[in-house]
């Protein structure tokens, strides 16, 4: 075990300096922050849209759901043609108000530069040896992904679409990257709930990530469906923490695993210090997730 290491690790992946970013109000709700790039660019790009208050910047969108929507898109599709926005998916996701109420919708490739908070399923694949011995099933992106190539990932790992729930997402995931079957993942009990947040280039990565654990008999081997993934292999519990050490993983992924081992009582006596580590990236299954920014 390489406990500094990891903390040292989790601090790098942690941590960051917010008064780098300004809030964003959309009208009068914060849902976001912006980094100072774009705050230049939707203040002398976007004057109609967006204006300098003192709390922060506000978005001046009016109107219901899919006025919004319609509004924030036709932003979006702007910034594309600018050439500022990498990544367009042709995916929304969904901007929840604080208690729960879908505001809009907008292209995921967006969701960053502006700050908003976006949800996810992870799923840690785990098995059990014949001699009792755990090991936790790893999947290596595919070097043709535009985001992350080769990195590690968890079993599966994947974004939840505007109109789509926490259990849909998981079954459509956990069969596109993993080939595990509906049925195998229709009443399977969450098991974490962890926030990423962090600077990307593209903005501020603010992140929900909905955990789950399976356990896969021997005889289960996970098949990618898509083509995302290039492979999964099957690793021992130092293995992956060799991994986390050497950077491999993707960070949500990272988190994910870290929270998996954590609770699985990898790290014994030094499993305190890891969570203290954790503390602000792990949260209690019933915590209201839309109720701050």
């Amino acid at each position: 075990m390489q406990v500094d290491g990891v903390l040292g690790y989790l601090a790098k992946i942690t941590r960051f300096d917010r008064s780098a970013f300004t809030p964003l109000f959309i009208g009068p709700h914060q849902l976001g922050c912006v980094n100072q790039v774009w705050l230049e660019r939707l203040l002398l790009s976007e004057a109609a849209l967006f204006r300098r208050q003192p709390a922060g910047l506000v978005c001046m969108v009016e109107g219901d759901y899919a006025a919004i929507s319609s509004q924030l898109q036709a932003a979006a599709r702007r910034w594309h043609e600018a050439g500022w926005l990498n990544g367009w998916r042709n995916e929304n996701f969904t901007a929840f108000l604080a208690d729960g109420t879908p505001l809009f919708e907008l292209e995921r490739a967006a969701f960053r530069p502006l700050g908003l908070t976006s949800r996810a399923v992870h799923l840690n694949g785990l098995t059990r040896t014949p001699e009792g011995e755990v090991r936790m099933w790893v999947g290596r992106r595919s070097p043709d992904k535009a985001v992350d190539p080769n990195r590690m990932d968890n079993l599966m790992g994947g974004g939840i679409a505007a109109g789509e729930s926490i259990e849909l997402a998981l079954e459509r995931e956990g069969w596109e990257e993993a080939g595990i079957p509906a049925d195998r993942l229709e009443l399977l009990p969450q098991t974490g709930l962890l926030l990423a947040e962090r600077p990307v280039q593209r903005g501020l990565h603010r992140e929900w990530l909905h955990v789950y654990d399976l356990w896969l008999q021997p005889s289960e081997l996970p098949c990618n469906q898509d083509g995302e993934v290039a492979e999964h292999v099957c690793l021992s519990l130092r293995e992956v923490e060799e991994l986390l050490l050497a950077e491999r993983f993707m960070i949500d992924a990272a988190l994910v695993a870290t929270d998996c081992m954590l609770r699985l009582g990898y790290w014994q006596q030094h499993g305190p210090a890891i969570a203290a580590a954790m503390a602000g990236v792990c949260h209690p299954l019933d915590f209201a997730i839309h109720a701050g920014v």
